[in-house]
């Protein structure tokens, strides 16, 4: 029996020594709240949808018929494979551990996590339910980078870029931001994710398509979209699903969430109006791809800001949003010939930039408690400012290094042949009939 139980000892030594960093539960110096809990729960739903169904519908009714499919397994892929790593280590980098760069592994794998757990960031609801709301977060953002290299991505390349820029480029900034790092310290603020969704990942894209290069008869071929009433469904989705990504952000059912949600709606509102109205302008009609890509960049744009501002500052933010983002996505891409393919640069990238200094202007003390330049702190908008510095910095360096070490690995773009036949056939070997 000795024996055994030294030999027992001996296995159990290794297991111990690598639990031996994980922390115990967060102390219960909050209380759990049966109404932020339901709403918060309501919310988490929200957001995940907008990945899927939303975004998948969204990019794919924007691309070719031979690459739908293969758009939409990007996002749910996305979705599977954000989501283990998220649990694996992403949550406790970020949210565990007040570390300036980094959180701690405390909470890998979700160790330690109990039924009452509650993080300081959260001490309302649980633990559980925090760690997953924060998931979607991560999941959409890097599944939104994808838009930029519709059409041409190899998938397999495409899975490995995924992981590497959630762990390099989101991970990091949700911390720095978030998670007590050192750009919430400095006073930055971002209330759902205008620097470490938008920005990020509109940087991120438009590095990413630089990288990989346009697609074959860019400029010289038809490339329109095969079916936008699909789009318009992932833009409704997305629309609702918002009032969670913003509305969520609160983390409770208060008035700061309603307050972010009437925002939020409103911007998108006149995100679209702006930019139907300056194609009519122009064009002597509104294309119904031009309203949906108004509305999703006031959604985009008031982001940072909902959780800050007046319900009036987010329709002057959504006009904004319009017309800043209609230029980036026609003058500003025409001029340096790009290939964003579905435009997440100018409507994601520009829109987070945008939306980020905004707040900076536009913030009230009776919102949430910090003052922009109208109420006479100029202060915040270099704040502000210097948050954008940082991730747009931060983003683009990361995601062209990866880009070349996912190179290395496997071909990040598909053959000649299999984007002239499509990515549906080419990388899962299926198609629409």
């Amino acid at each position: 029996m000795g024996a055994h139980l030294r030999c027992a000892a001996k296995l159990a030594a290794p297991v111990a020594a690598v639990f031996s960093f994980v922390q115990p539960a967060f102390a219960a110096d909050g209380q759990i709240n049966a109404a932020d809990t339901a709403w918060m729960i309501v919310a988490t739903a929200l957001v995940l949808m907008m990945t899927i169904p939303g975004l998948a519908l969204f990019y794919s009714g924007m691309v070719r018929k031979k690459n739908v499919l293969g758009t939409m397994a990007q996002s749910l892929a996305a979705v599977a494979l954000v989501s283990i790593l998220w649990v694996a280590f992403g949550y406790s980098l970020v949210f565990v551990g007040d570390g300036p760069w980094l959180g701690s592994l405390g909470r890998w794998f979700l160790a330690g996590m109990t039924v009452d757990s509650i993080n300081p960031a959260a001490k309302t609801i649980p633990e559980a339910l925090f760690m997953l709301y924060q998931m979607t977060f991560a999941v959409i953002t890097v599944a939104l980078v994808a838009g930029s290299v519709a059409d041409r991505m190899r998938f397999s390349a495409y899975l490995l870029f995924s992981i590497g820029w959630f762990m390099l480029v989101y991970v990091p900034l949700a911390h720095w931001v978030w998670g007590g790092g050192f750009l919430g310290t400095a006073g930055v603020l971002d209330f759902a994710g205008g620097l470490v969704v938008h920005l990020s990942a509109g940087a991120g894209g438009l590095v990413a398509a630089l990288v990989v290069g346009r697609r074959r008869g860019y400029g010289t071929e038809n490339l329109s979209p095969f079916d936008l009433s699909l789009a318009v469904i992932g833009t409704g989705l997305l629309w609702v699903g918002w009032f969670g990504f913003n509305g969520g952000s609160a983390l409770g059912a208060n008035s700061r969430a309603v307050m972010a949600i009437t925002a939020t709606h409103l911007s998108a509102c006149a995100g679209a109006l702006t930019w139907g109205a300056i194609e009519w302008s122009i064009q002597r009609k509104p294309s119904v791809l031009g309203m949906i890509s108004g509305a999703v960049a006031g959604l985009g744009t008031i982001t940072p800001a909902s959780g800050f501002v007046a319900p009036w500052a987010g329709v002057v933010i959504g006009v904004i949003a319009g017309g800043i983002c209609f230029w980036a996505c026609t003058w500003l891409k025409r001029r340096f010939d790009y290939d964003d393919s579905l435009d997440v640069f100018g409507v994601h990238g520009i829109g987070g930039l945008a939306g980020v200094l905004l707040t900076g202007v536009f913030a009230s003390a009776s919102i949430g408690d910090a003052s922009g330049l109208l109420e006479g702190n100029p202060h915040l908008l270099l704040t502000q400012a210097y948050g954008v510095a940082v991730t747009l910095g931060w983003s683009v360096i990361v995601t062209y290094i990866l880009l070349k070490l996912v190179g290395l690995f496997v071909p990040i773009r598909v053959s000649t042949q299999q984007e002239l036949e499509g990515l549906d056939i080419s990388q899962h070997g299926e198609a629409l009939q």
